[in-house]
């Protein structure tokens, strides 16, 4: 039987104030506070909210048939906490029904698998810890920040313990092959893939609003048959998508939601399911190997990640950034551990693109320049406070030796005042048991003293 899988993608970055070159050295907090709290509290009202009734609507009409899945970064839980905790909750109730998939990502929605290995693994894991706690699942299928993969990223996501992971299912990587089967790794063949199909993921996200578009209007029973008439030995179908495309991107009045309300009912009638990345992938079987030498993504005709790394602007900024990441990582300091995320989003770098401004893509600046200028006004802020603390006059490798010394003489210290403690313990039993004898051999001899006056 085909299946369908269906994955959203939720974030949202913490986005910079204006930050002037003058504020260097004085202003240490930058973000833009009324900006971010606008923004998630609208889509929340316009997607989150109306989307998460729907699809648990959908799941119990269905009976539990219909599955979606979710990989939601740590940039925007954080937001859902402090400005929309209802949307936490209802992300819970759907966790509860059992028909949810939750994914691991980088919680930072960084670009961290192409700048630093370790940054990603670490990324990887407090993401995974914090969908445990708040939705009391563990993530066992990764998908990367925009669907980026490599050959090089396939063995750090193996190394992390992963058996399954989501991409884009590029034209350039497949050739004649199609997006609509299960894959593995060629690096790391216990590491099985699914690709987003991109025609019908598109269909929605892009096409579904185009009033110029031969399809349109598109109905649920048209796009479910479009999907059903795939060739037989076709297995899976990705629908691989943005979140916001119900209510945002899509608005309501388009119709978004009654055409997601409808596709159970005429996925059933087509003689399909659908499924979890979990689910599928421990069901079917690959059918074939993909290499993959260099990072592609789900952005743009090329599919790569020249949206985040293809100008000077963002290569200079990259480098400056995880030029600093090992010191950051020695750090304990709460405040620069949090702004090294902020700062790490994938978005700062893509409003530095030069060639989205040209198709109208959204951004709080000006041009790509301003983006720069402000993001590296924010990053030499944010330098200055970590070379405050491990100078820059001393070397990565004589730094950390250091640390690891002191950090060694602290955990040494504190083993000799637990044993200091146990032997005070010991002590003072002992003195105990010395002096309890002697109290009883008084009170024995009493008796016999009244006995000799008597």
């Amino acid at each position: 039987m085909k299946t369908i899988c269906v994955y959203f993608q939720i974030h949202q970055p913490f986005r910079l104030k204006r930050y002037r070159f003058f504020d260097i050295g004085n202003d240490h907090y930058y973000y833009d506070d009324l900006l971010n709290e606008d923004v998630i509290r609208r889509i929340a009202n316009d997607t989150y909210l109306p989307a998460n009734n729907a699809m648990l609507r959908m799941i119990k009409e269905s009976g539990g048939k219909f599955k979606v899945t979710y990989s939601i970064s740590g940039m925007a839980l954080e937001q859902m906490e402090i400005y929309t905790p209802e949307v936490i909750d209802s992300f819970r109730e759907l966790a509860d029904t059992g028909c949810v998939e939750f994914l691991a990502e980088t919680y930072a929605h960084s670009l961290s698998s192409l700048h630093d290995m370790e940054e990603f693994k670490q990324q990887v894991t407090r993401h995974k810890d914090k969908i445990t706690a708040l939705f009391g699942v563990k993530p066992t299928t990764f998908r990367n920040t925009e669907l980026i993969y490599s050959d090089d990223i396939a063995l750090m996501v193996s190394e992390l313990g992963f058996k399954n992971m989501l991409t884009e299912g590029a034209k350039h990587i497949l050739g004649w092959k199609s997006p609509n089967y299960v894959y593995k790794s060629s690096v790391q063949p216990s590491l099985r893939l699914l690709l987003k199909n991109s025609k019908f993921s598109e269909d929605l996200s892009e096409r579904f609003t185009n009033y110029s578009w031969n399809e349109y209007p598109l109905t649920a029973d048209k796009y479910i048959n479009w999907i059903a008439s795939t060739p037989k030995e076709e297995q899976i179908v990705n629908l691989f998508m943005n979140y916001e495309v119900l209510g945002s991107l899509q608005p309501a009045a388009s119709g978004i939601f009654e055409f997601f309300k409808a596709l159970p009912l005429y996925v059933e009638e087509a003689g399909l399911s659908f499924s979890t990345p979990s689910e599928a992938l421990a069901t079917i079987k690959p059918v074939d190997s993909l290499s993959v030498p260099y990072p592609i993504s789900w952005v743009d005709e090329e599919r790569d990640t020249s949206a985040w790394t293809g100008n000077i602007l963002q290569q200079e900024a990259a480098i400056k950034l995880y030029g600093i990441a090992e010191r950051v990582r020695m750090c304990r300091d709460r405040r620069i551990l949090q702004d090294w995320d902020y700062i790490q989003s994938s978005d700062h770098f893509y409003y530095m693109s030069t060639r989205h401004f040209a198709r109208g893509a959204f951004s709080p600046y000006d041009n790509p320049y301003d983006a720069f200028n402000n993001y590296m006004n924010i990053l030499s802020d944010f330098i200055l406070r970590v070379n405050a603390q491990y100078p820059d006059s001393i070397e990565n490798e004589e730094l950390n030796a250091l640390l690891t010394t002191i950090r060694n003489q602290g955990g040494e210290i504190e083993k000799l005042e637990k044993e200091l403690e146990k032997q005070k313990k010991k002590s003072t039993k002992a003195t105990t048991a010395k002096v309890e004898p002697k109290k009883k051999a008084v009170s024995k001899k009493t008796p016999v003293t009244k006995k000799t006056e008597e």
